[in-house]
């Protein structure tokens, strides 16, 4: 799915969220002189140039930048499954215009680049991806939407080129250690690989290292979800992946990730997707 918004003359913003077990492809033009940014906040997608023979692959918490002022760089994009990316295009014009005068440290600006092609990969800083989570989690009125990504869009070009990377503390506090980053990323290791009996939340906190308050907190702002919720998504996909695999009965898939009886299993396999464990069998499988 993929959902396209201007921002403002010259500047478009397109949100690509691919939930599917498929790769999928969007092709687009693009005007030449458009400075391209594409950030990868699940997943990863490969950008297909001259007719597939040079591809760039952008991987999760990446972020790619293209500028070209000779030639045309459509956007020939192959994302892969359960991979979330923001893609942002800017006339050079209207992106000087954001940064008048004070723009000499941005480096394909400074005169020796700024008439030449340009490419760079870096990665996500934890307030970008902070910003790129709030893009697919957020829960407005419609009628303010763009208003809202615009909003958004600016925010996250000020973090790509802010030099002096400093999350705001206010917003998110465990986002100002980088240590907490990866202590919350070591928690979502930890739920998984004991989904069938993870650990309660205060002896989680414990394990990590974190309070109780910074890792409620910091867990949704990076994962967009409560613990609990990120780990049903996680155990529901995880069972539908063992049906698929025509190794395990119902009863079998239930246990092997934590529910002790086959009804509660088909009641939260129903919540997710819609259906029974067994009419999802039959339809991946009519002969079965």
């Amino acid at each position: 799915m993929e959902e396209e918004i201007k921002i403002d003359d010259d500047f478009i913003l397109i949100r690509f969220q691919n939930n599917t077990d498929a790769v999928l492809t969007f092709q687009r033009p693009v005007q030449l002189g458009l400075i391209q940014f594409h950030f990868g906040l699940k997943g990863s997608a490969n950008y297909i140039f001259n007719q597939g023979n040079y591809v760039l692959n952008l991987k999760e918490e990446k972020a790619l930048l293209f500028y070209n002022t000779e030639k045309e760089l459509p956007l020939n994009v192959q994302i892969a499954p359960k991979s979330w990316l923001i893609s942002i295009f800017v006339s050079i014009k209207k992106f000087h215009g954001l940064f008048t005068s004070d723009a000499e440290h941005i480096p394909f600006l400074s005169k020796e680049n700024q008439d030449k092609k340009y490419y760079n990969e870096s990665d996500i800083s934890p307030s970008m991806a902070i910003v790129l989570n709030q893009m697919f989690h957020y829960n407005l009125n419609p009628s303010i939407k763009n208003l809202y990504y615009k909003g958004k869009g600016y925010e996250l070009l000020s973090l790509f080129f802010n030099r002096n990377e400093d999350p705001d503390a206010e917003q998110c506090p465990f986002l100002v250690d980088e240590e907490n980053v990866l202590k919350i990323k070591k928690a979502k290791e930890i739920i998984i690989a004991n989904m069938a009996e993870p650990p309660g939340l205060p002896e989680l906190a414990d394990q990590v290292g974190l309070n109780l308050k910074k890792l409620k907190m910091g867990f949704k702002q990076i994962y967009g979800d409560t613990v609990y919720g990120f780990l049903f998504d996680y155990k529901m996909d995880f069972a539908r992946k063992l049906l698929d695999s025509g190794s395990y009965n119902v009863n079998e898939v239930g246990l092997k990730i934590g529910y002790s009886t086959g009804s509660h299993f088909i009641a939260a396999f129903k919540k997710k997707f819609g259906t029974t464990p067994k009419k999802y069998l039959m339809s991946i499988n009519p002969n079965a």
